[in-house]
């Protein structure tokens, strides 16, 4: 969709009876002065590892097409900054400016991402790491301080091992005042099965950590600590340049739906692990992928407890098979060479039923204990909230009845100003209106996905989250009335 030609973002704001919240929107670091501040704070460690992380996409493109593909490396994005409208790439670069035109896009209050620092959680080396990360988050502070009262920035969380993102956590919010806080997923681990020597070898031979299950450590300190801190943990992670993402030649293949496939991981994985079941009160966010894949994700999670639960395992359980009637059903109905298989073992056509690899509890739900209809909204719809860009027409299915229970789901408005698909910074809202004009969604609809669902989402783990900010009195009345979610 392109900006609505009838309506400024201004004027539509102007006819609303509440905020405007962007629950995703970009700065973009200027990388020769951010990495000289940050070698101020952080030490020539902080400032080189940050312009070396940046620099794989320098070297990614300077690399012949061949060569990408000889050694598998994906094509980055080219030509990813404004540059036809010099007004709107200066304001991404300059957050007194960002904050001066606030009016201007429709929004009363921003929550802003970094465009460099996505790749921060990324970095290999865990001296490095810490030491970016944490100059990263000191400066950030410093660009934003004093202009709170309608923007917050995202602070990096690392999540390689708990003890590091505790230690960031902890330090952001007590010394920077930080509320929000950007978590790293997907972190790439090497597979102990397979040694590389070679740069290109390490780098493939890896598997992506979500978290919640199979990971090497026990995330649920983390958890704890987010919950002591009022932090909503929030991911913003790339699914890019991994796995069926990774075409060395065209850039719009490896981006699209990568933002989802991040989210989908993650997501799935807190969900199975039972996060949300043993810290009811956290809230979680999936950026920038759009809701479209949650909701398919919720009906599929459903279907799938209906038939691999504990309950619904028994129907699959091998030593139930009536060996007797398979036998005679097989000499009556079978083919010859079939019946004299099933006669050679006895009538037992399967592997041995100790075959389940070994696994003890069989049920993969078992962390989740549901036992209800509630438990999908308290477990699923209540806790997870997923950013949608403005023009994402699959945002309407968040409100769809065709979700199980006829549940809404939580979508946020996300601008994503800042970045390359935002042509126009004063487009995203009419865009996203376009959905109650054209009939895709309710008005409340979208006061949910513009206003309320984004206040729900850090005003319940942080009460404080919205106090000094111009939104202040319409987030606490939002509050007092509560996130409802029920099963219909």
């Amino acid at each position: 969709m392109s900006g609505n030609g009838h309506q400024t973002a201004a004027q539509i704001r102007s006819r609303l009876d509440h905020p405007v919240i962007d629950g995703d929107g970009h700065w973009v670091e200027f990388d020769p002065v951010f990495s000289e501040r940050m070698r101020k704070v952080g030490g020539d460690l902080a400032a080189e590892g940050f312009l070396a992380a940046l620099k794989t996409t320098q070297d990614a493109l300077s690399m012949s097409l061949a060569e990408r593909r000889r050694r598998r490396v994906a094509q980055p994005g080219f030509w990813t900054r404004q540059a036809g409208n010099t007004l709107d790439r200066a304001t991404a670069m300059m957050p007194r400016l960002l904050y001066e035109r606030l009016d201007e896009f429709g929004t009363d209050f921003a929550i802003i991402y970094p465009t460099a620092g996505l790749r921060v959680p990324r970095i290999g080396d865990d001296a490095t790491r810490r030491a970016v990360v944490r100059a990263h988050n000191v400066v950030t502070a410093d660009y934003f301080r004093k202009l709170s009262d309608r923007m917050t920035p995202a602070a990096i969380i690392p999540m390689h091992t708990p003890d590091e993102a505790i230690e960031e956590l902890e330090f952001v919010t007590r010394e920077l005042g930080s509320k929000v806080g950007m978590f790293g997923s997907g972190m790439s681990r090497r597979v102990p099965s397979s040694p590389q020597s070679d740069p290109d070898g390490t780098r493939m031979a890896v598997w992506y950590d979500v978290l919640a299950i199979d990971s090497d450590y026990n995330y649920d300190p983390v958890w704890a600590k987010c919950r002591e801190l009022g932090i909503a943990p929030t991911f913003h992670s790339s699914g890019s340049n991994q796995g069926l993402r990774n075409s060395p030649s065209n850039f719009v293949y490896n981006h699209i739906g990568h933002f989802a496939a991040a989210g989908h991981a993650v997501s799935k994985a807190i969900f199975l692990g039972g996060v949300t079941r043993r810290f009811p009160e956290l809230r979680f966010a999936f950026l920038e992928g759009g809701v479209g894949w949650a909701c398919q994700m919720f009906g599929d999670l459903m279907e799938h407890w209906e038939r691999r639960s504990r309950k619904a395992l028994e129907n699959m359980d091998p030593r139930k098979l009536d060996r007797a009637l398979l036998m005679s059903l097989a000499e009556k109905y079978g083919d010859p060479d079939v019946a004299e298989a099933l006669r050679a073992r006895d009538g037992w056509p399967d592997h041995d039923h100790n075959l389940t690899g070994g696994i003890d509890d069989l049920d993969d739900f078992s962390a989740c204990k549901i036992t209800r209809k509630q438990d999908w909204i308290d477990l699923y719809a209540k806790p997870f909230f997923f950013g949608c860009e403005a023009d994402d027409r699959a945002t309407a299915w968040a409100f769809s009845k065709n979700n199980p229970f006829s549940t809404k789901l939580n979508a946020l408005y996300s601008s994503d100003v800042g970045h390359f698909d935002v042509i126009d910074m004063r487009n995203p809202l009419p865009e996203a209106y376009e959905l109650v004009e054209d009939g895709c969604i309710t008005p409340d609809n979208f006061r949910d996905f513009v206003f309320a669902n984004t206040v729900h989402l850090w005003g319940t783990q942080n009460p404080k989250f919205f106090e000094g900010t111009r939104v202040a009195k319409a987030a606490a009345t939002e509050l007092a009335h509560g996130q409802f979610v029920t099963v219909n």
